[in-house]
């Protein structure tokens, strides 16, 4: 069955890099252009076929290939937690936290996903690799908390002028 995959990433999840496409269940972007770095985002498998518990990220290089790799699981992103809730699975059980794509009725398996936290932290990854191309207003974008609910203070926004990470290996000059 299908993960709806372009819709999770497009429109739920609503990734704020411009460039981008989404071929089969991966997401792909060029956050910064003129950049050679990659974004790329599948769902991160578990042992079982067909069964995922998160976003399993990446940055890569074309000529050094995968620079750095980072899982974001659903469970600690609080993604599923209402779903679950209501559900009555609870960690440890059967299901928890995860989505599954062999489910017959047409519905996306991650109906019921609440991705403010995920998003932000994927936002947050991407600062540390492609600073500035998160913007403000892709930050803007999240939804306000729940009513009630506390407000985190928002960690100031990166300069400007700042370098991605040293990548390994020897540097050439063009």
């Amino acid at each position: 069955m299908s993960l709806h995959a372009h819709q999770f990433f497009t429109e739920h999840l609503q990734l704020p890099f411009d460039d981008h496409t989404v071929v089969g269940n991966t997401y792909y972007a060029t956050p910064v252009p003129g950049s050679p770095l990659r974004l790329r985002i599948d769902f991160a498998r578990t042992i079982f076929e067909g069964q995922y518990d998160g976003l399993h990220l990446r940055v890569i290089h074309p000529e050094r290939g995968v620079v750095d790799t980072a899982i974001l699981t659903f469970a600690d992103h609080d993604t599923f937690t209402r779903r679950d809730a209501a559900r009555q699975v609870r960690p440890g059980q059967d299901g928890y936290a995860r989505i599954r794509d062999w489910q017959r009725d047409g519905e996306p398996p991650w109906k019921g996903a609440d991705v403010r936290g995920l998003r932000r932290a994927l936002e947050q990854y991407a600062q540390v690799w492609f600073p500035g191309a998160a913007t403000a207003t892709a930050l803007s974008r999240t939804p306000p908390p729940a009513p009630g609910a506390c407000r985190a203070k928002q960690p100031a926004a990166p300069s400007p002028v700042a370098t991605p990470p040293a990548l390994p290996g020897p540097s050439r000059a063009r």
